[in-house]
């Protein structure tokens, strides 16, 4: 199981998510206040770091600096994505913001798979909508890909996140690797810090996202993050 924490950037309490076991991973916002500081002290203690694209949604939510719209143009888009790339420090990966409206359709997701093979990352798509094109484009296109199977913390109640924990262990025994997407709510990495041992009494393995991808790609992100450690 790998379970990522979105959102990450804006709020000084972003900061408790470094409690965690290293083995999680942190999704970080770009252009955000607190995003580089938080990303390089997440590396430095073993975390592996996301940047978290943020995508148009169908809601039309805004949607923060680095948005990647329907509007933009090729060239505007694929500048806008090296941006937050590199606001990010040490992203191994992406995984996207919001984005029901965007992963839908062709083109813009073709641009953004184009970018992310040019910084050599993986992409993990977030399901925030069942019509999202983004996987099957990534897998067209050789990406190293995976996909989002729960979203830990919909409701934040503590019946709401055991319920929710209790299931990804259950489809954890059911599938070979699954991805857990949770948030930095207080009460989501007070759960967290109280409940992850249960996962090894679970005979369940709790992994840095590149772990689950195939191990030729997982092995060169780790080989490569411990060159940049030395």
């Amino acid at each position: 199981m790998a379970i990522i924490i979105d959102d990450l950037g804006y709020r000084q309490s972003d900061k408790a998510v470094l409690s965690l076991p290293a083995n999680i991973t942190l999704s970080i916002l770009p252009h955000t206040p607190l995003g580089q500081s938080l990303a390089r002290e997440a590396y430095l203690q073993g975390n592996e770091v996301l940047v978290h694209l943020p995508m148009q949604a169908l809601n039309g939510k805004a949607i923060g600096p680095g948005a990647l719209t329907n509007t933009m143009s090729e060239t505007e888009l694929k500048t806008q994505i090296a941006d937050s790339i590199n606001s990010v420090p040490n992203a191994s990966g992406a995984n996207n913001h919001m984005g029901s409206l965007l992963t839908q359709l062709n083109s813009p997701m073709r641009w953004v798979m184009e970018s992310l093979q040019q910084h050599n990352l993986y992409f993990i798509d977030s399901m925030t909508t069942k019509y999202t094109r983004a996987g099957a484009i990534a897998e067209s296109m050789g990406v190293p890909l995976l996909r989002r199977e729960i979203f830990l913390d919909n409701d934040r109640s503590p019946a709401g996140l055991e319920k929710q924990f209790n299931y990804a262990i259950s489809l954890a025994h059911t599938k070979r690797n699954i991805v857990v997407i949770a948030h930095p709510y207080p009460e989501t990495i007070e759960f967290l810090n109280e409940n992850l041992h249960r996962l090894q009494s679970s005979n369940i393995d709790l992994v840095p996202t590149s772990q689950l991808l195939p191990q030729r790609v997982a092995t060169k992100s780790l080989a490569d993050q411990a060159l940049l450690q030395d």
